[in-house]
């Protein structure tokens, strides 16, 4: 009973202050029986992960505005989609967003399927995705755990335990919260109490509907959870990239392998990334300038250095690898990250 009148508690704080968010069905449109759509719900949560609500904004409302149906997503040009996921990170997501585009397209009629072990099945769909769809687009009563959830979950609990490994105990404890009427809106406010109240700094527990009920406040312990084990040492690569531009101003770019690190991306031709000093790789002949600043970023696993080189090269010069991208067709949003980082550097310099 205590659990039932928590979740009413959450949802009647829910129905008041619900973010508005551009994937989002608000609850009282809900309530009146607007019931989201599940591809709607699957783009968010694709883009979403390990990025910002921030972030995340402006590319979905790009995305939907283009491709309005996963039918749409599922018949657009590879390219097309990478392009418009550039600056995401995580590119692998971009992948698998096309291919279970298709496979919902091509094996489910145009609709995302409504059984949760279906959901498993489909390209670059986990646990949390597929609970996120089934709550949030269906109502299903699944567990939803993110990072919001689980701090909202150890400070409610006074759990010390430390994440990753506190997860199956902080999973249990969100499952028995999860309540059968209106489980999808339920999900969205713990991550809205999350995101919102139960914030990782000063949380503001004077306007927690749950600060009856949370046992970290209660102990004075709020601030210090979630505990976390210790984050490894990132390890720092080094790399090269050759921007070569042609008389006429084409620029010379290859697509990156699939498999891997911005897989399926456009980028600059150039080393291997490596903890050792790159090898010298260049991908024309050219007079090839160092610029004095470098071009650094970091990966979820390591930080990079890029030395970058330029140059100027004729028109009947044949690059070894990549191809010439005509100016007119070049576009630097269309880069990853690191990609535009090396670009910026070369204002005035090529």
């Amino acid at each position: 009973m205590r659990e039932i009148a928590q979740a009413a508690d959450l949802l009647d704080w829910y129905d008041r202050h619900a973010r508005v968010l551009p994937w989002r069905t608000p609850p009282a449109e809900r309530l009146a029986g607007v019931a989201p759509d599940p591809y709607r719900v699957w783009l968010s949560e694709i883009m979403l992960q390990q990025t910002t609500v921030a972030a995340v904004k402006d590319y979905f409302l790009a995305f939907t505005s283009r491709w309005p149906t996963v039918a749409d997503l599922a018949g657009a040009e590879d390219a097309d989609v990478m392009a418009a996921w550039a600056g995401l990170g995580y590119y692998a997501r971009a992948r698998n967003l096309l291919k279970c585009a298709r496979v919902v397209t091509s094996e489910h009629g145009g609709v995302f399927p409504r059984d949760h072990a279906t959901l498993l099945s489909l390209p670059g769909v986990g646990p949390y995705t597929a609970a996120a769809i089934s709550a949030i687009a269906y109502d299903d009563p699944q567990t939803v755990l993110d990072g919001n959830v689980e701090r909202v979950m150890a400070r409610l609990h006074d759990e010390h335990t430390p994440l990753p490994a506190a997860k199956p105990v902080l999973t249990d404890y969100a499952a028995a919260l999860t309540p059968d009427q209106r489980p999808g809106d339920y999900a969205q406010a713990v991550m809205d109490l999350g995101a919102t109240i139960c914030t990782p700094k000063r949380p503001a527990c004077g306007l927690c509907p749950w600060r009856p009920a949370c046992a970290a406040w209660h102990n004075g312990t709020a601030a210090e959870l979630p505990k976390k084990s210790p984050k490894k040492r990132k390890p720092t690569r080094q790399g090269i990239a050759y921007l070569a531009r042609r008389v006429d101003g084409a620029w010379l770019l290859e697509r990156r392998p699939d498999q891997g690190l911005l897989g399926g991306m456009l980028g600059w031709p150039g080393s291997d990334w490596a903890e050792t000093p790159p090898v010298e790789a260049p991908p024309i002949r050219a007079e090839w300038k160092t610029l004095p600043a470098e071009a650094r970023h970091t990966f979820t696993h390591f930080h990079l250095i890029l030395t970058v080189k330029t140059a100027l090269v004729p028109m009947e010069r044949v690059p070894d690898r990549g191809e010439f991208v005509p100016l007119e067709e070049f576009s630097p949003s269309d880069l990853p990250t690191v990609m535009r980082k090396a670009f910026d550097l070369t204002r005035g310099g090529a």
